[in-house]
């Protein structure tokens, strides 16, 4: 396994993949989540909540002040934030498999930058298919408590 020149770990095989277990594969570069990103999901969604899409409503009534995140925007972005860190060679097909221990724990203001820490909580080999379990934790720049927290299963088939 290597680092490339943006960080990302480089995965080629099933022992590669495993010598992670029990420790942090990487961390994301932040990502700023806009307005018009939550706007998009809400349209996507159909979930139009004040609290996500009325900025001038959200920043009397709201709580915080503020428009905020979706937690099923935020989580949607899991894909795009485990990519960034790892990339995973010689494989044909990749499935979602599932998430379990999800938990929101802080909401996502407009505009806050969130990152992901990545490490493999578990790793099995199923008849050459690789089902790795990683702990993924969203962290919002600034703050103690994070995003979320998830454990999420994929499936690798190497060639």
């Amino acid at each position: 396994m290597e680092k490339t020149l943006v960080n990302k770990t480089i995965i080629n095989n099933y022992e590669e993949f495993e010598s992670y277990l029990g420790k942090e594969i990487g961390v994301s570069d932040y990502i700023q989540i806009k307005q018009e990103q939550i706007d998009k999901f809400a349209e996507a969604t159909l979930d139009y909540q004040w609290i996500h899409t009325d900025p001038e409503r959200a920043a009397v009534e709201s709580p915080f002040k503020s428009t905020i995140a979706h937690g099923y925007l935020t989580l949607s972005m899991l894909t795009y934030l485990w990519c960034s860190v790892i990339e995973v060679r010689n494989v044909k097909l990749i499935v979602n498999y599932g998430i379990e221990e999800l938990r929101f724990q802080q909401a996502v203001l407009v505009n806050d930058r969130i990152r992901a820490r990545i490490s493999l909580n578990s790793i099995k080999n199923l008849r050459g298919i690789a089902k790795i379990q990683i702990k993924i934790i969203v962290e919002i720049e600034d703050q103690k408590k994070p995003a979320y927290e998830a454990l999420v299963t994929f499936l690798y088939h190497f060639e």
